[in-house]
């Protein structure tokens, strides 16, 4: 599936809160907080000899949201299909190059799409992470290759 990945803005907090299964409220404060980027495919052009009207909504397909910390980029949230969640992981990563950061990401051990999304964009796993309501974690961290 070829996405684009945009800026998530206040209006896709509705979305964004289906996505993951939380209030929109606590997504607007998210997309106010942190980077929030989120993978899209967009519309296809009908043409001008189309005989109906196309549908004009993009569909979301899953987001990424990150912040920094003391030197290092903190994956916050991912969701999407494992495809989908590895282009997405792509986007702190290019961030934390730019900076000559690491990156860190929390994986609940039941997200096998973000544990496949993490390993195929080069994050290792370092050790356990705090458990997220009861469940265990792993932790993630990138680290630029020199």
């Amino acid at each position: 599936m070829d996405v684009d990945v945009r800026d998530a803005v206040e209006a896709d907090a509705e979305t964004l809160g289906a996505i993951v299964d939380l209030p929109a409220d606590a997504l607007r404060n998210v997309v106010h907080d942190r980077t929030v980027r989120l993978a899209v495919e967009r519309p296809s052009d009908p043409g001008p000899n189309a005989d109906t009207a196309g549908d004009d909504a993009e569909t979301v397909h899953g987001f990424v949201a990150f912040d920094v910390r003391n030197g290092t980029v903190h994956v916050t949230q991912l969701a999407g299909d494992a495809t989908v969640a590895e282009r997405l992981l792509a986007e702190p990563i290019r961030f934390a190059l730019n900076e000559g950061f690491d990156v860190e990401f929390v994986v609940p051990e039941s997200d096998v799409d973000a544990e496949t999304a993490a390993e195929a964009a080069g994050f290792d796993p370092v050790g356990p992470g705090p458990e997220f309501q009861g469940e265990p974690t792993t932790r993630y961290r990138f680290r630029p290759r020199e």
